[in-house]
């Protein structure tokens, strides 16, 4: 299969949150060529708000898995990193959403790609707008810039540190 670019949306509100984004990058990139990681963003939950808060990042890759296969990856490394199954939008320790793929649009029962909520979400466009601001969408034609100057919610997501780790050190511990 050929390599395709991805976004994944990553985040943590349980535990020591910073690590758990730096050992998800790590293990990510165990089958995802990192490209960009976005600077670290302190969110406000979002759905359920009695939690703590996020922090919440975005990396673009490049990757020959599958969607299906992706998908899968994705939910061993968030089990391996300690997630455990809650209710929806409940905290976790480490999660990651397939936000892109390309620029493919698939809608099965497991898997939407682009994410649906997508455009909902200021806690997953302001770091997607820093490393991809002129990223078409899909569906809706519109790059991540334009979605991210009219979410709501901005005001809940504060910079809070620099891109946590460069993709130099990452292709390093790979080699």
């Amino acid at each position: 299969m050929e390599e395709v670019e991805v976004y994944l949306g990553l985040g943590s509100n349980l535990g020591d949150r910073m690590d758990n984004l730096l050992r998800g990058l790590r293990a990510l990139g165990n089958r995802i060529t990192l490209t960009k990681v976005s600077s670290i963003y302190e969110t406000e939950p979002w759905g359920y708000k009695e939690q703590p808060p996020f922090l919440n990042c975005v990396c673009e890759g490049v990757t020959s898995l599958s969607p299906e296969s992706l998908l899968n990856f994705l939910k061993e490394t968030e089990k391996s990193l300690g997630r455990r199954p809650t209710f929806p939008g409940g905290p976790r320790v480490f999660d990651a959403d397939l936000l892109f793929y390309g620029q493919l649009v698939m809608r099965k029962a497991y898997l939407e790609v682009p994410h649906p909520r997508i455009t909902e979400r200021a806690f997953v466009l302001a770091p997607l707008s820093e490393i991809a601001p002129n990223f078409v969408h899909p569906l809706n034609g519109r790059t991540i810039q334009e979605l991210l100057a009219q979410v709501e919610g901005r005001e809940g997501v504060r910079l809070w540190a620099p891109p946590p780790i460069s993709v130099l050190s990452l292709a390093k511990q790979r080699c």
